[in-house]
């Protein structure tokens, strides 16, 4: 996967405003690790003081990472507007797994992760890197 230091933005479609929600607090704790957050969310004016867009292709700046928060089957539509945008990763939430996916967003040059928390997957990273340096 590409240098996690490197992947700053971070569009995360499904975002939520029910802080009770892992589309919610899962953004909301990596942007306390220093990343930009972009929600996507067509219901949303705004998410975490940035202004949340309906769709991937609507953000007018570069996207490193996308994070999904959305069902399995609905995954394919915005893997193909994380392309569009030049995204370098998709990351599909814990629980959240379309092999079909993977390979279109795989054979399109970026790196993908499915059916992992990025909060407890950061959380470990952190931990480790702790020992490794």
């Amino acid at each position: 996967m590409a240098e996690t230091e490197a992947l700053k933005t971070i569009a995360v479609v499904g975002f939520t405003s029910r802080a009770s929600r892992a589309g919610y607090y899962v953004p909301a704790y990596l942007q306390t690790q220093g990343y930009r957050i972009i929600p996507v969310n067509p219901n949303l004016e705004e998410g975490l003081g940035e202004k949340a867009y309906a769709s991937l292709t609507e953000i007018p700046e570069p996207v490193d990472l996308v994070l999904l928060f959305q069902r399995s089957p609905q995954i394919p539509p915005f893997v193909d507007q994380a392309i569009e945008i030049w995204a370098k990763a998709i990351w599909m939430q814990l629980g959240i797994f379309n092999l079909d996916a993977a390979k279109t967003a795989i054979a399109a040059g970026l790196d993908v992760v499915m059916d992992a928390c990025m909060l407890a997957e950061h959380k470990r990273w952190r931990s480790n890197r702790k020992f490794t340096r």
